[in-house]
């Protein structure tokens, strides 16, 4: 499964690269679509290898928590923002219940924002087109309280135990319709458990919808709780100024042709080495503003 579901996005992405330099060279319509599918799937192979990743650390306790006092109802806001996509193109309807005041926790914005997202994908992946989704918080004693409902194809009783554990999807839906590796549940439940919470699921069988609720320790209210929004774009260079210079080294050079190409297409100056002894060289003659570095390269 693991090699089939990473083969996947290749077949598409070496087709349309073959017709943007032969077919469609000439037609911008035809390039523009076709550069959308490349698109889309690179992005899902980098979810899929991002999902791999993420359980290889967190199984090995490589994982630190960037402990922060959060609002959970900016991570709602953060997470339903990465997701409606999905939901618009299948559409969903969403509907939101959230507290009129803040619910801190202690935790990781970034890998709340994750475990939410997760889980609202979830729901809109196995719930028909123009089916429901609910998210809602609430505060219940110390514990802060976070629920996905969806009316979707449901959980097997005999599934229930199990469907945390690494690769459960394959199991859920054999006819891999809907993609995956099924690793964005067990990422759940390890996130969450980091975060001294748990993650719980609940169903009434097939056909029947499903519920996922996480209950978090939550922190007494604090005068200014850290934000969970996405972090601010950089600040583009003004015009008229230098191009600042940027050496990009990587023994691929596929991928060192591709960064320079997207790099000089922002109004960068760039150099592109495949080793460390003529990289070392060209710093010392000439030192760029910055350098983008292969941390594996070879020697």
């Amino acid at each position: 499964m693991l090699a089939h579901e990473l083969r996947n996005p290749l077949a598409p992405i070496s087709t349309a690269a073959s017709l943007l330099r032969s077919v469609y060279a000439s037609d911008p319509d035809r390039v523009r679509r076709t550069s959308d599918i490349i698109t889309r799937q690179v992005d899902h192979m980098v979810h899929l290898i991002d999902d791999l990743l993420d359980v290889s650390r967190v199984t090995r306790g490589m994982i630190e928590l960037k402990r922060e006092r959060v609002d959970l109802r900016q991570v709602v806001g953060a997470a339903l923002e990465q997701v409606q996509p999905l939901l618009d193109a299948r559409r969903q309807r969403l509907r939101t219940g959230l507290p009129d005041g803040g619910v801190l926790v202690e935790g990781d914005a970034k890998r709340l924002i994750q475990v939410l997202a997760n889980l609202v994908n979830n729901a809109a992946k196995y719930t028909p087109e123009e089916g429901n989704v609910h998210v809602s918080l609430r505060i219940e004693g110390a514990q802060a309280v976070l629920a996905v409902r969806d009316d979707g194809i449901g959980i097997a009783l005999d599934l229930l135990p199990d469907i945390f554990g690494l690769f459960t999807q394959a199991r859920r839906t054999p006819d891999r319709a809907e993609g995956g590796l099924g690793l964005g549940l067990a990422l759940v439940r390890n996130l969450v458990e980091l975060h001294g919470g748990r993650v719980r699921v609940d169903s009434a069988g097939p056909g029947q919808g499903s519920t996922f609720t996480v209950t978090l320790p939550r922190v007494e209210e604090a005068s200014a709780p850290v934000s969970a929004s996405a972090p601010t774009a950089p600040t583009r260079r003004a015009r008229g100024t230098r191009a600042s210079s940027v050496l990009v080294v990587d023994d691929n050079a596929d991928a060192a042709a591709a960064l320079a190409l997207l790099l000089e297409a922002q109004g960068y100056g760039v150099d592109v080495e495949h080793a460390p002894a003529p990289a070392l060289r060209r710093v010392l003659e000439e030192p760029p503003d910055a350098c983008i570095l292969d941390i594996g390269l070879p020697d």
